[in-house]
């Protein structure tokens, strides 16, 4: 029961770390909202390039996050089990930690990408924007850090 107990915990510790890792820019088309796009003065020709940017990495970005959710699930079933099975979960874990990993380098290209279409000053301003709407990371001891 406790060896359960602290896997849920090692699992749910990985999962909110990796949350963490997260590349810095909302999901979704956020070129394409009138605010940001004002804010950023972005040109027709940027929006239509981070569109194509966008477009050229959705599938693998769907596919990945969907294998991430399938292999969670399967994690959570295993650990469920009466008896658990260390060689499954030692799998089950490289794997999911193998398909997040790529999940955050494709999403990372994905950002340099953009990044390159947008100017110096305009990614400034985009970061200080994110950053305004990050709730503030906890420490081990519930105390906000600054983010990074």
């Amino acid at each position: 029961m406790k060896r359960r107990l602290f896997l849920c915990a090692a699992f749910a510790l990985t999962l909110a770390t990796l949350a963490d890792a997260a590349p810095p820019f909302p999901r979704g088309k956020w070129w394409r909202r009138p605010d940001v796009a004002r804010q950023l003065a972005l040109t027709d020709e940027q929006q239509t390039k981070l569109d194509s940017i966008f477009r050229s990495a959705a599938n693998e970005l769907i596919d990945l996050r969907g294998e991430t959710e399938k292999l969670s699930i399967a994690l959570r079933s295993e650990l469920d089990q009466p008896q658990l099975n260390r060689d499954n979960l030692r799998k089950l874990a490289a794997r999911l930690s193998d398909v997040q990993g790529n999940l955050f380098e494709r999403e990372l290209m994905m950002l340099v990408d953009m990044h390159s279409v947008l100017s110096n000053e305009q990614w400034s301003r985009l970061r200080t924007e994110l950053d305004r709407e990050r709730p503030p990371r906890r420490d081990d001891r519930g105390m906000a850090r600054p983010h990074q």
